[in-house]
């Protein structure tokens, strides 16, 4: 009896958890409300066997279908009318989306893709009524291309990278076909994610044909954009399946943030120095006195060295008078400085001595 009460209590544990196992088997599903809408309109879109309490992001977009995925990564999407979601305890989600006409034509699917944690994203085939239709790019065919050597990044940042331009890398690695027909024009998608975020993938096609069990080193560029730093990982995937990922850490532009200060005390000096000559200018002088134009300039004295002493002026010499001539005896410059007299008179107390006659 208790052996069949522990088989019945088995079974009923299993049944409760065989719809989770599958779920989780079969990855994550989208689902829409309906197949076609007009710009304007809406559409639900619903979702089931996502990781519990995980950001997801509802995009529509363009040259994509459910097998390929979106084929232009998400410059493909209309990212200005997305709308974010978060899942419940079990992994769905339910939501409106606003219909919206993506840059590129159709085919066209509702994207949902994870925005932190692991990278996951699924796909639900949608028409966008009025939106021009174009056929998807030729999808290469042949071989099975398999990874051979761990991925790098080559390149370093220049002086302009250091002023804010934008980072860039080129991304190198080897592959090798290992199926039994020719790999040609192989598109590979590279994504780029900062910190918890999910990457933001860009399509790029390598122009070459591979022979079956030959091999080919790819190199493909990598930009983030301008002013960029931090930590960053580079992803590889093809087909659907991330083959490498290469973390990045990229520098902070202080070229930038010196800019910025040196912009801060130049600016506010030539605004004062502006200032005070607009004021020097226009008020008025000084009673009694000159207005003064600036500052003096300072005197540097050489110690031990001492001045040329001044020249002899000739200016302090005083002028000789022309009736005065010096003499070393002081009678005679004493009579010389007396008034002149006339020799045809005479004194009367002069005795007048004549001669013999």
């Amino acid at each position: 009896m208790r052996v069949r009460v522990f088989l019945i209590l088995t079974a009923v544990f299993s049944l409760f958890l065989a719809a989770p196992m599958a779920a989780a088997a079969d990855g994550p599903t989208v689902k829409v409300s309906k197949s076609q809408a007009g710009t304007g309109g809406s559409v639900t879109v619903s979702g089931t066997g996502w990781r519990p309490h995980t950001l997801l992001m509802m995009l529509i977009c363009g040259q994509s279908s459910p097998s390929r995925g979106v084929i232009g990564g998400t410059n493909s999407c209309a990212n200005a009318d997305g709308r974010a979601v978060t899942t419940d305890a079990n992994g769905g989600f339910g939501k409106q989306l606003p219909v919206a006409e993506p840059p590129v034509p159709c085919p066209c699917v509702v994207h949902v893709a994870t925005v932190t944690g692991a990278t996951a994203d699924a796909d639900a085939a949608f028409k966008v009524a009025g939106h021009p239709v174009k056929a998807l790019p030729a999808e290469s065919t042949g071989g099975r291309l398999s990874m051979l050597t761990d991925t790098r990044l080559d390149g370093s940042s220049g002086l302009l990278t250091w002023f804010g331009a934008p980072p860039a890398r080129t991304l190198v690695f080897t592959i090798g076909n290992a199926g039994t027909s020719t790999l040609k024009d192989p598109v590979f998608q590279v994504g780029t994610a900062h910190g918890v975020f999910a990457p933001q993938w860009d399509e790029q096609q390598w122009h070459g044909t591979l022979a079956p069990g030959k091999k080919a080193q790819i190199r493909l560029p990598v930009e983030l954009s301008a002013g960029a730093h931090g930590d960053y990982d580079v992803s590889l995937r093809y087909e659907g399946k991330t083959l490498a990922e290469q973390p990045w850490g990229v520098g902070r532009p202080w070229g930038v943030t010196l800019f910025w200060l040196l912009l801060c005390v130049v600016v506010p000096a030539a605004v004062f120095r502006i200032g005070m000559a607009v004021v020097d200018r226009v008020r008025p002088p000084r009673a009694g006195g000159i207005r003064h134009r600036g500052v003096p300039r300072p005197v540097f004295r050489v110690p031990g060295l001492r001045a040329p002493e001044p020249a002899p002026s000739t200016a302090s010499t005083p002028s000789t008078l022309p009736w005065f001539t010096p003499d070393s005896d002081p009678g005679a410059t004493a009579g010389r400085l007396s008034a002149p007299h006339d020799d045809s008179s005479t004194s009367p107390t002069t005795p007048t001595t004549k001669g013999p006659t």
